[in-house]
């Protein structure tokens, strides 16, 4: 599971071997380490964030600031997505 980047103790990854066919781009937040029940937050193709589901439980003021980082480098993980599996589909 390559590390995009990390904010602070979160960690911004995505996972390799998420199934197939292969999700729309997303990324998974944790704090400190990577977890199977990680925050997933959908990239859309503005490079706006939704938020899938906050599995890990991360404070709703420090997410909203993890967010709006997500944001700013979403052209960082849509380079990352396509380096990693040669495709990008959005959720939207």
């Amino acid at each position: 599971m390559p590390q995009i980047f990390k904010i602070g103790a979160y960690l911004v990854f995505i996972w390799v071997n998420e199934g197939n066919p292969i999700e729309p781009i997303h990324v998974h937040i944790s704090e400190k380490r990577p977890v199977k029940n990680s925050t997933k937050v959908w990239i859309t193709r503005e490079g706006k964030c939704l938020l899938a589901n906050n599995n890990s439980n991360i404070p709703q003021s420090t997410l909203r600031g993890i967010l709006r980082i997500i944001e700013t480098r979403s052209f960082e993980i849509i380079s990352r997505w396509k380096e990693t599996f040669g495709e990008i589909s959005f959720f939207c």
